[in-house]
């Protein structure tokens, strides 16, 4: 009985000693079962969020968002439109504001907070920077354009038209008015044309016009006219007849010209090399042979080192031989691109090529180049009359357009197109004057769009402007029949937004519109309203024409992106990320001395 009691004691004890462990363990687990539940859901909850980082809007609630982003873009850009159109004045991150009526400029200095009307505007600031990219100008009509067909698009859409339908009337539409403007467009044959082109893209500056007109005058329909900024309250023109590059003479002692402190040599025999001169044993072929032809050396070579540069000089200084060393302009392959230019437009043979076995030391007469005057500052270097054949230059310019044609690179084209510049009938630069570098800047974008509606004009020729060649196609669009309904819906789209540039026009004017694009369509031929003047007068007598390059490359772009626009059904966008507040600092530090308080 004894031992059976003491058993049961013990079996007790263990009995509870067994509970506590069991309790304890049973505890350890649970809280370690309830972290795991807990980063599971944290996990899963972050999973969630990032899964829904992207808004989606569909139908009718996404087309709406998106339309008042382009309404929104397309009301800033339509001010601008015509020659009583306003100034946009745009807040720049450095430096002052810029006030300008470039369409372009506008439309991208827009964007909206709202991601669902940022992305509507973002696309109709497509449309207005593919036409400027081909056309050069027409970015404000191709803004209008787009706007009225994305509003009654998506109109017809929200109805229950068929979208795809929709923009298949549209684009049988403007390939109808395409057709009709090319039959209405006359070329450009005489400079007061180009300056009455110039004139109307410069918002009726008749002095700009007439500068441009000068310009491209002097250096052909096909020369290269550039816009920098000047340094006087005026407007000026600069012709660079000529190859002129920014590379000077290496050494001062070249200097034969005491006025300019310049080098100036008539009748220049020219060497071209790739390579760099780093002996005198290579250069005293040449030396004698320009010796004995009795007549002045310039070299160009990608460098010249110090020994045999002190030799080129000593000669200068001693026995008085005409001669100009210089730096070849550019850097790697475009430096050689330039050589080989000089080379073709001097007629001069280029040593120093990869894989030639040409050599320095043997140079002849005959492969020097000749130009009939050289000027030669500490800046830069004229070769004027290069005395090259001209079927090789007109092989190498035609080189030179091939490879710019297909060229996607942008710095790529700004180099062919100097190297072309210097090949053809030169460059004319125009350099805009002006009281202040807001002024400068709003004028030189004006400058900017009339020489590319030039270029367009010569391009393709002219239609009648204001908004009128629109007018006058509306009828090639009446006349066409449509296989259903949805397209014929289509149809009526691009027949109203015809009527919006001439509407815009009349407005910015401070007449009524309507009235105006009434009477406007009454009219036949080249008769249409003049917003500087204020009457219907034949716009082609008064200069007022548009290039059709622009108005059909305005319409073709305005088109394509606003007729997709209608077929969208659903908009994905990123959800905004929500900054988190910043740290407070700690205190301890001395007064306007934060970051401080724990120097100790």
């Amino acid at each position: 009985k004894q031992w059976y009691q003491r058993r049961v004691a013990i079996t007790a004890g263990e009995f509870l000693v067994f509970i506590l462990a069991f309790a304890s363990i049973s505890a350890f687990c649970l809280t370690d079962l309830l972290k795991m539940f807990r980063r599971v859901g944290l996990n899963s909850a972050k999973q969630c969020v990032r899964g829904l980082a992207k808004d989606l809007r569909f139908g009718n609630d996404a087309r709406a968002e998106m339309l008042k982003g382009v309404n929104l873009l397309a009301d800033a850009v339509s001010l601008t439109l015509g020659p009583k159109g306003r100034n946009v004045i745009i807040e720049q991150s450095f430096g002052g504001p810029k006030i300008t009526k470039d369409g372009v400029t506008v439309a991208k200095a827009i964007d909206l907070e709202c991601k669902l009307q940022n992305t509507g505007a973002r696309l109709v600031q497509d449309v207005a920077n593919n036409t400027n990219e081909q056309a050069g100008d027409g970015t404000t009509t191709a803004t209008i354009l787009a706007r009225s067909i994305a509003t009654d698009g998506f109109a017809a859409v929200s109805k229950g038209a068929n979208p795809t339908q929709v923009r298949k009337g549209i684009m049988i539409a403007v390939d109808a008015v395409v057709a009709h403007l090319k039959d209405m467009s006359k070329p450009v044959l005489t400079g007061e044309e180009i300056a009455q082109v110039a004139t109307i893209s410069a918002n009726g500056d008749q002095e700009v016009g007439n500068l441009i007109a000068k310009a491209i005058e002097k250096v052909g329909k096909n020369g290269v006219v550039t816009v920098k900024d000047g340094k006087t309250l005026n407007d000026e023109l600069e012709v660079i007849e000529g190859m002129k590059f920014d590379r000077g003479y290496i050494s001062p002692y070249f200097i034969n010209s005491a006025k300019g402190q310049k080098v100036e040599y008539q009748d220049c025999l020219v060497l071209a090399t790739q390579k760099k001169i780093s002996s005198v044993q290579t250069l005293v072929p040449a030396l004698e042979q320009a010796h004995q032809l009795r007549k002045p050396l310039l070299i160009i070579a990608e460098d010249v080192e110090s020994e045999p540069l002190g030799a080129l000089v000593l000669n200068r200084l001693k026995i008085g031989l005409q001669i100009v060393a210089v730096k070849a302009p550019g850097f790697g392959d475009n430096r050689k691109n330039q050589i080989r230019d000089i080379a073709i437009a001097c007629g001069a043979t280029v040593f120093g090529e990869e894989g030639a076995e040409l050599k320095l030391e043997e140079i002849q007469a005959s492969d020097f180049g000749e130009c009939g005057e050289l000027i030669v500052t500490k800046d830069d270097t004229l070769i004027l009359h290069g005395k090259g054949e001209k079927d090789s230059v007109a092989k190498r310019v035609e080189d030179i357009l091939e490879e710019f044609s297909s060229s996607s690179s942008e710095y790529e084209k700004e180099k062919l197109n100097e190297r072309l510049a210097k090949l053809s009938d030169g460059v004319a630069v125009l350099k805009i004057g002006g009281s202040s570098e807001v002024e400068v800047g709003e004028k030189k974008d004006r400058v900017q769009d009339a020489l590319c509606s030039t270029r367009a004009a010569v391009e393709e020729g002219v239609v009648v402007g204001g908004g009128t060649a629109l007018l006058r196609c509306t009828g090639a669009v009446e006349a066409l029949s449509f296989a259903n309904q949805d397209q014929e819906i289509g149809g009526d789209i691009v027949l109203k937004a015809l009527r919006q540039p001439a509407y815009h026009i009349a407005a910015n004017a401070g007449v009524d519109a309507s009235r105006i694009v009434e009477k406007a369509m009454r009219e036949s031929g080249n008769v249409g309203y003049d917003a500087a003047i204020g009457e219907f007068v034949d716009l082609v007598k008064t200069g007022v024409i548009d290039p059709t390059k622009v108005v059909r490359t305005a319409l073709i772009d305005a088109s394509g992106v606003a007729s997709l626009l209608t077929t969208a059904e659903c908009v994905i966008t990123e959800i905004p990320k929500e900054e988190p507040m910043p740290a407070m600092g700690g205190g301890g530090g001395m007064g306007g001395m934060g970051g401080m308080g724990g120097m100790m």
